[in-house]
């Protein structure tokens, strides 16, 4: 543990919390650990039948436990290296052991689960209590059940992603973490991280917005044909394997299948954002007025609300995060200092890294892990309250076994968009000034648009880009006119979209490795909305209910976690709700204006 004042300056994180050494004994014990606990799991086969007794399906449930424990560890430590060092081949050697040796306990092992999900109904409603925390993890095999194929077949899938999908997925981070960018900086060019470039297309001028854009965009179109391809690789494992292999209904519905949530509440949640694209195409002509055009070309839409661009230390940016948490319930804020103490935050920006941020709870006995690129940027600020509601989320729900901890994705955001809110109005209430207001509420309407907007149009384009491979694997300009006409949907007239930004989405990582992804983004805004509504109606009578959420983990569906809380969000008008909260905002900055 380091002390705690380094753990509250930019620097970088460390690992032996998990396994004290990448390599040597340390790690070594960690192979061998798994190596013992599959083959606690294979000591099974055969002996699993109907009429097994409860007690020996709770033996069994704990055996499985124990192995996931170990593989989350070795999948979580290989993950979080490589991120932290994507060049070092040390990194990527290990990354690619774990893979193999995962896949390996994973064929092994694979035995239970298809006999669970072949199981007649009766014996599994007499046999799952037994399970104890576990229920829900075998309650989510079942969902599976009528796209499960023969236990040789699923041990080739598994086998060919390691070194098939998983391995493209690596190389298209490889490429894309590793491309620099060429830019004129006030007469000086100058070679840019894309974490050090996407701070110019926030730059208040407009010139140094266009110019990062158009490097950005340079890059990924002199390595189109390669990237393109990947997609079309990516998409196609996709759709091949869950649509025409395992018969699932659509590429969408294998995500939602994984989530827990059902197609039709997704399909709602995508309706009604399309139906209220013109809330932020009113927004974009409201901002072009502030930034002094007439309309917002695509590289103005991220353009500061003001001339000067306000800066946050990294000191400041702990501080005002420990407020914000600390406005909802001390004891959160004794969380949010757990992951700082433990020297768990990587927030210096650097070539190798993972351009991005995330939070990786690994295991529920340890601390997560939170990555960040930190610039002294008001969005850097909010980023780093995001990750740390998922730090905050995952330590609330670590009672609960490696299986059942983790939310799925729609849920999982839940913390980290409540924890912006509360920093929203944190800097608020810290300062009166009608400027300050609009410039806070005008980032947060910004900020929205990214998180529900943006995310819910991506997956529109992965649907019908899905669709169009799916159908005959198109060239890559076709791809590219559908992510164009996409665009243009989204924004109307509100916002000028020219043509090089047909190419925008092969810089989108999340299409790549986790399609369909992204609308996790879009429920988790929305519902977070709805979430403060509540609380600012009920103050702290709030919280009890709120934490109950967030302490399930992934112990339940999320509709029933839900339900308990009192949303339908199988309703548009909960949805709508959401979309009320931002037009009220909007109605504040209207009237800010003057």
């Amino acid at each position: 543990m380091r002390g705690v004042s380094a753990a509250r300056e930019v620097g970088r994180w460390t690992l032996v919390d998990l396994i004290p050494a990448s390599s040597g004994p340390a790690m070594e014990k960690v192979f061998a650990d798994l190596e013992e606990r599959v083959r606690a799991v294979e000591a099974w086969r055969g002996r699993l039948d109907a009429a097994m007794p409860a007690a020996a399906f709770g033996a069994l449930s704990r055996d499985v436990d124990r192995a996931a424990y170990v593989r989350a560890v070795l999948q979580g430590y290989a993950t979080l290296w490589f991120s932290e060092q994507n060049r070092s081949a040390d990194a990527l050697s290990l990354r690619q052991r774990v893979d193999s040796r995962l896949a390996d306990a994973r064929n092994r092992t694979l035995f239970v689960e298809l006999w669970w999900k072949s199981l007649d109904e009766e014996n599994v409603r007499r046999l799952l209590p037994a399970s104890a925390d576990l229920a829900h993890y075998f309650e989510s095999l079942r969902r599976f059940a009528p796209y499960t194929l023969a236990e040789p077949v699923e041990q080739a899938l598994t086998i060919k992603d390691v070194n098939g999908i998983r391995g493209i997925t690596t190389v298209y981070d490889m490429m894309a973490n590793g491309f620099t960018y060429e830019m004129a900086i006030d007469g000086v060019t100058k070679t840019l991280t894309r974490t050090e470039l996407l701070i110019y297309t926030r730059d208040p001028d407009p010139e140094k917005r266009s110019a990062a854009y158009e490097s950005m965009l340079k890059v990924f179109i002199e390595n189109k044909d390669i990237l393109a391809q990947l997609y079309r690789y990516t998409a196609g494992d996709w759709v091949q394997e869950n649509v025409k292999l395992r018969g699932m209904a659509s590429p969408l519905a294998v995500r939602n299948l994984m989530n827990d949530v059902p197609d039709d509440v997704v399909d709602t949640l995508l309706d009604v954002c399309r139906e209220n694209a013109s809330i932020y195409q009113r927004f974009f002509r409201l901002k072009a007025r502030w930034v002094g055009t007439k309309s917002l070309r695509r590289c103005d839409i991220y353009a500061p609300l003001r001339a000067v661009v306000r800066t946050y230390s990294y000191t400041d940016a702990v501080r005002r995060v420990r407020e914000a948490f600390d406005s909802l319930d001390p004891s959160l804020t004794r969380l949010v200092d757990r992951v700082f103490d433990a020297g768990h935050v990587d927030s210096q920006a650097r070539p190798g890294k993972d351009t991005g941020a995330f939070c990786y709870g690994v295991v529920p006995d340890k601390t997560p892990w939170v990555l960040v690129n930190y610039n002294d940027r008001a969005e850097n600020v909010t980023t780093l309250a995001h990750e740390l509601g998922h730090a905050v989320h995952a330590l609330l729900a670590s009672r609960h076994s490696v299986l059942t901890a983790h939310s799925s994705l729609p849920l999982a955001e839940t913390a980290s968009n409540f924890a912006e809110m509360l920093l929203l109005h944190v800097l608020l209430d810290s300062d009166r000034d009608p400027a300050l207001r609009r410039y806070l509420l005008g980032t947060y309407v910004d900020g929205s648009y990214g998180s529900i907007m943006r995310q819910a149009y991506f997956v529109l384009f992965e649907r019908e880009a899905h669709r169009l491979i799916g159908d005959g694997a198109p060239t890559a300009d076709g791809i590219a006119a559908a992510y164009l006409e996409n665009l243009r949907e989204q924004f109307g007239s509100s916002v000028e979209v020219p043509d090089e930004f047909r190419w925008e989405w092969l810089s989108v990582p999340h299409i790549y490795e986790t399609p369909f992804y992204c609308y996790a983004y879009t429920f988790g805004k929305l519902l977070v909305l709805a979430l403060y509504q509540q609380f600012e109606r009920e103050g702290k009578a709030f919280v009890p209910k709120y934490l109950r959420i967030l302490e399930q983990g992934g112990s339940k569906s999320p509709l029933a976690i839900l339900d308990e809380a009192g949303f339908d969000v199988r309703k548009k008008a909960f949805w709508q709700g959401g979309f009320a909260e931002i037009v009220r905002m909007i109605d504040e900055l209207e009237k800010l204006e003057g």
